[in-house]
């Protein structure tokens, strides 16, 4: 891989491994199993969105496939379980014996290969020996991730911002928030509101990532301290907290940051299924 291919990662433990986009392109969906988490990683190569899902739903393991269908050029899954087709943005059963049924999130981290084998460099990565003959590291559209005028598909278009930007989405209900790269120039941590909860974004050029700020973590201060290791943030207490949002060191380890609801996207792909803000400094 080049450093500057984007993967997505996932830790469970001591267990850490990286899906490259290169592969992800092609298959968009791998199911697996870390640990005692079962999960499914998909990636819509269209709209740019990696988000992951647990894959035991109502009690039972499912797996998921790629249906071959789209929605506002968005990838629809289906689990083999049930047979059910699944919206990956709005992480919902949109058709079948689960409909309206929302999957469990299962935090991911989007970033460039070189800033994830400097974090995790005996991380896993999935092979590129998947017994498909896939011409992997070329993208099958082309330049489609960078041509803002390139769709496959017609697909509504807000013009607030270049189509194909890679922004970070915070969903509630129907309702989203999206905050850019260029957020974090000057700052590396913000704090936000939005639906009436408290947010907390780490962010660099090379990666954004949000957490959900509970009733007793909302008072903490944080230092922004990434390094090149895992940790990101250390707070007045002492504690230090690694890009999965566990506190690995100092008085809280053990502990975790809520999860925020979210996920890496083209920009075109947030207004086209939810009402959508954008932060602004």
């Amino acid at each position: 891989m080049l450093d500057a291919d984007l993967v997505i990662g996932f830790k469970q433990g001591d267990d850490v491994r990286a899906y490259p986009h290169v592969i992800l392109d092609w298959h968009e969906i791998v199911n697996d199993n870390i640990g005692t988490v079962s999960v499914a990683v998909t990636y819509c190569p269209l709209t740019g969105t990696g988000i992951g899902w647990n894959r035991v739903i109502k009690g039972k393991e499912t797996t998921f496939g790629v249906s071959g269908l789209l929605y506002n050029t968005n990838l629809i899954p289906y689990d083999r379980e049930t047979n059910s087709n699944w919206s990956q943005i709005l992480s919902e059963c949109v058709n079948g014996p689960l409909l309206s049924q929302k999957a469990n999130l299962i935090k991911l981290f989007e970033t460039n290969w070189k800033t994830w084998k400097t974090i995790y460099p005996n991380s896993k990565v999935l092979s590129t020996n998947t017994g498909f003959s896939r011409t992997y590291g070329r993208s099958p559209y082309g330049d489609y991730n960078t041509n803002n005028d390139f769709f496959l598909f017609p697909v509504p278009k807000d013009i607030r911002l270049p189509s194909k930007e890679r922004v970070l989405a915070i969903v509630d209900g129907s309702d989203a928030k999206v905050y850019r790269f260029e957020n974090f120039t000057s700052n590396n941590i913000i704090k936000d509101s939005f639906k009436g909860k408290n947010y907390i974004l780490v962010g660099n050029q090379n990666f954004i990532l949000p957490f959900e700020l509970e009733s007793n973590t909302v008072e903490l201060q944080f230092e922004y301290v990434y390094s090149g290791t895992e940790v990101v943030l250390k707070d007045n207490e002492g504690t230090e907290w690694n890009i999965f949002g566990e506190a690995i060191s100092g008085p809280r380890t053990g502990q975790f940051l809520k999860s925020a609801p979210a996920f890496m996207a083209f920009w075109f792909s947030i207004p086209a299924f939810y009402i959508t803000d954008i932060y602004s400094n």
